[in-house]
């Protein structure tokens, strides 16, 4: 069946997103240095993001809220005052740092757009996802925009029966195993996979492989190929 509806993810696929949180980490780190060592900082960060999911949601503000909850805890409630307002400036920086596309990204969404109905289907902050939206100049190439608090198959279903044809004629392509692909091909759709350079931990996910829907590419100048020859 004939694919007529195309789901990009935004972050770290079409553009970088994840690198910025890295570098955030690194000065995170640095700020409590003397309370705790790298690793072990990481994994109560990683666990207060994981446990804090589903308060705060996806995006630099729940980022932001769990590097201040993990600075509590690892000084047991003696973080200084100060080192609290330097997470808080972090997270502004963050919410302030210019958009920079992935490379093939913007060609393969004006090639595909000529033919297919596109879809913006991501998780995170509303605000910031907006603002990245419009700083990246793709705006106007998509026909719908979706910015959810999670992906499940029936988010896939809603989107695709929304701005298209329905799922089984529908593909999504992103960096995420578990949240752009396999809830895709759940959802009747094609799930195609395009692996970002860094790869957040609550994002990983088996791949597919059996599935007659699942693809991989290596990166988006890829995708108007496979889509043309679906």
């Amino acid at each position: 069946m004939t694919v007529t509806t195309i789901g990009f993810d935004a972050d770290d696929t079409l553009w970088q997103n994840e690198s910025f949180f890295r570098l955030t980490q690194e000065r995170f780190a640095a700020l409590l240095a003397d309370h705790a060592g790298n690793d072990h900082l990481m994994e109560r960060l990683l666990a207060a993001e994981r446990r804090n999911i589903g308060h705060y949601g996806f995006g630099i503000k729940a980022f932001t809220l769990s590097m201040i909850e993990t600075a509590i805890e690892v000084t047991d409630g003696r973080v200084p005052a100060a080192v609290i307002g330097e997470i808080l400036a972090e997270g502004r920086e963050m919410l302030r740092h210019p958009v920079h596309l992935l490379d093939g990204a913007e060609d393969a969404v004006r090639t595909l757009a000529g033919s297919h109905k596109l879809v913006l289907i991501t998780k995170g902050d509303l605000l910031d996802q907006e603002r990245k939206l419009a700083e990246s100049g793709l705006r106007d190439l998509f026909d719908g925009v979706e910015i959810v608090s999670d992906k499940t198959p029936a988010t896939y279903r809603h989107a695709f029966a929304r701005h298209g044809d329905g799922p089984d004629r529908a593909l999504m392509v992103g960096n995420s195993m578990k949240s752009d692909v396999v809830p895709a091909i759940e959802a009747g759709a094609w799930g195609v996979f395009c692996p970002s350079e860094i790869e957040w931990a609550l994002e990983r996910a088996d791949a597919p492989e059996d599935a007659p829907r699942f693809r991989r590419i290596a990166n988006l100048a890829e995708l108007p190929g496979l889509v043309a020859n679906i």
